[in-house]
């Protein structure tokens, strides 16, 4: 399936309804309170460390515990959407890791506790995965881009919000009542989530049939014999997709410089600049606001392109750019003197690397067609790999050389990698639109 196509002159414009843009408020919502649920240990670490005696090793341990839960459980989460579709299994995942969210709290010790984040990692590896699918069958293929741009910011948010108020919640209530509270939040929302979402714009009641018809006029193809014609790629499996291997990758060098966010960046403020816990957080949020403007920006200009009929490089220019600045910036990160500056480069490098996933979830969607869930569960996958991986170089780079920059100058490294995967890329590019008789029913 070709990445892109030329828009008809002929698709609907006026709506009686716009289900599509409640349905993305709502996995914006979803998209902050993974995020939320994630830097709640962060954000808890100096408590929890003085009351269990935790050392940043058994950090480093957790984070990782995390990273290869939801690593390891992205490709069925991914089929589990793809073969029953996003309704129930979202529901699932979110009500499981709320569950494991509150059970933080009857933690002792270290091995219980990476036990938990294990299974509370394997439970959320199914968010994004499964917003995939639910954007591939609720928005046509012009308006992906921001979708997605949209979808991941709403991570960024909720870090930089949970960041503060996590650590504004652990001062006043402790960090055991933090972790129950984010647990009800998730309850709820997948309670409604179960009430109110149905799997497609055709199944939903509160759809208009105009924004129906709208949808369908630029929706990727269906995999079945009528609709697509013997030999596309959507009846290969996508460990036959020549993109695969090349996303893949490229995905676990965004997450290894990213998820230092998530994780090392405020214990690092604090240690390395002798910060206090409220200034330390405030400066460990500005990356993630940079990664806020890097997705909205990405979106809009993977959406701008593919308009103009520019398919592939719609998705390969963002991407590579991205990366470049990321590798660039994450360098000067090393030889920062003083916090402000280390926060600035780190922020740059941190919207570098976030322009890249807009055209990442894209193009899971454009060549993957009714698999995109799996498709992007694989690439999630190797991402969260290079998570557990950031999780424990972090610190163990340090303790090896007694150095900062270490971590760094790799993390550099691997973004430049990255960047020559999405130059050399060979997807396809534009093509005209399929006939009326090959568009969903």
């Amino acid at each position: 399936m070709a990445i892109s196509r030329q828009l008809g002159p002929t698709a609907p414009r006026v709506m009686k309804s716009h289900q599509r843009f409640l349905v993305l408020a709502v996995l914006f919502s979803l998209s902050m309170l993974t995020i939320v649920d994630r830097v709640a240990v962060s954000a808890t670490k100096v408590d929890m460390s003085h009351e269990l005696g935790f050392t940043d090793i058994t950090f480093g341990l957790i984070f990782g515990a995390f990273a290869l839960g939801y690593a390891f459980f992205q490709i069925p989460a991914g089929l589990l959407a793809d073969r029953f579709g996003s309704r129930l299994p979202m529901a699932s995942v979110v009500g499981l890791w709320s569950l494991f969210t509150g059970l933080t709290i009857i933690i002792q010790n270290p091995a219980m506790f990476v036990g938990v984040w294990f299974f509370f990692g394997a439970a959320e590896a199914g968010a994004f995965p499964i917003s995939a699918r639910v954007i591939r069958s609720w928005l046509p293929a012009r308006e992906t881009g921001m979708a997605q741009g949209i979808l991941f910011s709403g991570s960024r948010l909720g870090a930089a919000f949970g960041l503060t108020i996590v650590s504004w919640a652990v001062a006043g209530f402790g960090w055991r009542i933090s972790f129950v509270v984010l647990g009800g939040l998730g309850i709820i929302w997948a309670a409604a989530w179960l009430m109110w979402f149905r799997n497609t714009p055709e199944d939903s009641p509160w759809t208009s049939a105009a924004e129906r018809e709208y949808i369908r006029s630029d929706r990727q193809l269906p995999a079945t014999a009528a609709a697509v014609a013997p030999g596309d790629k959507v009846h290969q499996s996508i460990w036959k997709l020549r993109e695969t291997p090349a996303l893949m990758l490229q995905y676990f060098a965004s997450n290894f410089t990213f998820f230092l966010c998530f994780t090392w960046l405020l214990p690092y403020l604090r240690q390395r600049y002798q910060l206090g816990a409220g200034e330390a957080g405030l400066m460990a949020a500005v990356p993630l606001y940079f990664g806020v403007a890097a997705n909205w920006i990405s979106g809009a200009v993977v959406d701008r392109l593919y308009r103009r009929g520019w398919g592939r490089v719609s998705r390969v220019a963002p991407a590579a750019a991205g990366f470049l600045i990321g590798a660039a910036a994450i360098c000067c990160a090393a030889q920062a003197q003083t916090p402000w500056t280390s926060v600035l480069a780190i922020a740059i490098a941190t919207f570098g690397v976030d322009l890249t996933l807009s055209p990442s979830w894209t193009l899971c969607i454009d060549i993957a067609g009714v698999r995109t869930g799996t498709l992007s569960g694989a690439m999630n996958m190797c991402g969260n790999i290079g998570s557990f991986a950031s999780s424990l170089a972090f610190p163990m780079l340090f303790r090896w050389t007694g150095r900062w920059d270490t971590f760094f100058y790799c993390a550099g490294a691997i973004n430049l990698c990255a960047a020559i995967l999405w130059l050399t890329l060979r997807a396809p590019g534009p093509e005209q639109r399929p006939h009326k008789d090959c568009m969903p029913r």
